[in-house]
């Protein structure tokens, strides 16, 4: 899955490539973020790696900022399946990404979900136990966008699908933080919130040399720099530093 190390520093430069385009395209930057933007429809199933992020909640047929499932779509996981697509031999769609529940059964032909902004995150029942099933075959989770007073929510519904759940707090050695990058430091850049970044895990059967089936990324926003990357609204090296996160929980989740 890797490439020469050579390709590496392709991530800086990608992320300044058409700073200007992409500016104008969302209306100056922050300012058109509350507009409703229609959702783009899914890919068709073709064994490709398709990003997918997690809808909750009642559908109403178009994302903004008033839906919290939906903040950083589409651009962030644009860009970032841009840099997987760079960096990794995994050829995943770049342009089409896709948007399921956690009880569509089309979900079950994807290995990775992402759910972010979990504090307003509520299932129905058919949710939970498809969520269960999911994980129990092999399903693997990313919760981003995770700030530091909604714990309380994530972890009532989580217990509502593994109810003996454990929740770790992972360190440097964690295996996920070498899957593809060598990461250096889990004092990682900060979105909001007052610090630290805190990295936890749920394993397979509560045990931590099992595999992770849930990673969560409690009080930061990782999505929000593969979002805003091209714009040059944060600095090259916090957002490097985003997408190395990124590419090394998706080389994990699609090698274990």
């Amino acid at each position: 899955m890797r490439r020469a190390a050579a390709a590496v520093p392709v991530i800086g430069v990608l992320i300044l490539a058409g700073v200007a385009a992409a500016v104008a395209q969302r209306r100056g930057g922050f300012g058109g973020r509350n507009r409703r933007e229609a959702i783009r429809p899914n890919a068709p199933y073709d064994g490709r790696f398709t990003f997918v992020r997690v809808r909750y909640g009642q559908d109403y047929g178009f994302v903004s900022q008033g839906l919290p499932w939906s903040h950083d779509y589409p651009a962030g996981e644009q860009h970032f399946m841009k840099i997987l697509n760079e960096l990794s031999y995994l050829h995943p769609h770049t342009d089409e990404t896709n948007i399921l529940t956690f009880d569509d059964p089309e979900i079950f032909k994807y290995p990775v979900a992402y759910l972010c902004e979990p504090g307003g995150w509520v299932m129905t029942e058919q949710e939970a136990v498809s969520l269960r099933t999911y994980l129990q075959k092999g399903g693997f989770v990313i919760v981003d966008d995770f700030r530091y007073q909604h714990w309380g929510n994530f972890e009532t519904q989580v217990l509502r699908v593994l109810p003996e759940a454990r929740f770790y707090d992972l360190e440097l050695s964690s295996p996920i933080f070498h899957a593809f990058f060598e990461i250096k430091t889990l004092d990682v850049p900060q979105y909001y919130d007052p610090p630290p970044a805190i990295f936890r895990a749920i394993y397979e059967d509560n045990d931590p040399t099992k595999r992770i089936m849930m990673m969560i990324n409690y009080n930061t926003d990782i999505s929000e720099y593969w979002e805003w990357s091209d714009t040059g609204l944060k600095p090259i090296d916090e957002s490097n530093e985003a997408y190395k996160l990124g590419v090394n929980y998706i080389i994990y989740g699609m090698t274990h």
